[in-house]
């Protein structure tokens, strides 16, 4: 009588289980992220909050004043007119951009997905903001700049772009809008993929024109998308340092001393780095409410796809 033979089998861990060396190995990978996270914003964070409640010069010791920088701040005009310029500055940058980026985004999304024109698109973003910052220097300068050459061809007066205080901040935030604006438009680009070509065509059903659909369909199955874009563009406008610091410097009569250059002189000129730091502490608590009012009130974690 013939005896059945059973192969032996493998055991497999149940379904959801980890084997005992993931985690270690898991562990491992996220270690030197993790370190240079601990170690370049984690740390310096806490020490530039330590540091805004004391008065540190490099020279000597730290020494321990409590609010006194604060109520320094409360009562400081250059904060306030830097904040200002700041504030002008992202309004100018922000809205620009985000109408300028969702514009060659929708082109891109219904007239070609070509990959040459997105590498096109995004070239500008490839260029450090000091180099495009010196480059529309050269461009938009008063007596040699090509740019108000062509505009005194056209018959107008040249344009001093960044020695007038009324130009200044819109010229250096357009110059920012021509470097960034592709990249923000390849996210929102991103972002139309996602939504279902289905719900074009039904719309095309019901004869929904264009701008019906780009107003009913598009904008708000893209609210995520813009939410994120928003976000980031903005914690980044309020950020500018570079290109303000080699064109402008602050000047004319400090219309352009935007927050971060005001940081930088009090910090690295001044050696009021207590100061600079509780200025810098402000500004991180701004761009936090900022940040939790827009996720808010731009529903961002939930989307109509759903």
């Amino acid at each position: 009588m013939p005896v059945a033979v059973t192969k032996p089998t493998t055991a497999h861990p149940p379904s959801g289980s980890r084997a005992p060396g993931d985690t270690r190995t898991a562990l491992l990978f996220i270690a030197p992220a993790m370190l240079g996270y601990l170690v370049f914003l984690v740390w310096p964070t806490l020490r530039g909050v330590y540091l805004s409640f004391t008065s540190f010069d490099l020279l000597s010791a730290e020494r321990w004043v409590g609010l006194d920088n604060y109520r320094r701040l409360v009562n400081d005009p250059v904060f306030w007119d830097s904040l200002g310029a700041t504030l002008h500055y992202v309004v100018v940058n922000i809205g620009v951009q985000t109408v300028v980026a969702l514009l060659i985004a929708v082109l891109m999304h219904r007239l070609t997905r070509s990959t040459a024109l997105r590498g096109i698109v995004l070239a500008p973003y490839l260029v450090s903001n000091v180099v495009a910052g010196i480059v529309w220097l050269w461009i938009l300068d008063t007596q040699l700049g090509v740019g108000n050459e062509v505009i005194e061809l056209l018959g107008f007066d040249r344009i001093a772009f960044f020695g007038d205080a009324s130009w200044a901040i819109p010229t250096i935030a357009l110059v920012n809008v021509w470097r960034h604006v592709g990249y923000t438009a390849l996210l929102i680009f991103a972002g139309l993929q996602s939504i279902p070509p289905t719900v074009y065509e039904a719309g095309r059903v019901d004869g929904a024109s264009e701008w019906r659909m780009f107003r009913s369909i598009t904008l708000p199955l893209l609210r995520p998308v813009l939410s994120l874009v928003l976000i980031i563009t903005v914690v980044g406008s309020f950020q500018v340092f570079d290109t303000v610091s080699v064109t402008t410097d602050g000047k004319p009569a400090n219309a352009t001393n935007v927050l971060q250059l005001y940081i930088y002189d009090l910090a690295f000129d001044r050696l009021q780095f207590g100061y600079a730091s509780a200025i810098s502490v402000a500004l991180m608590l701004v761009l936090t409410v900022i940040t939790v009012v827009q996720y808010r009130l731009m529903r961002a974690g939930r989307s109509d796809l759903g």
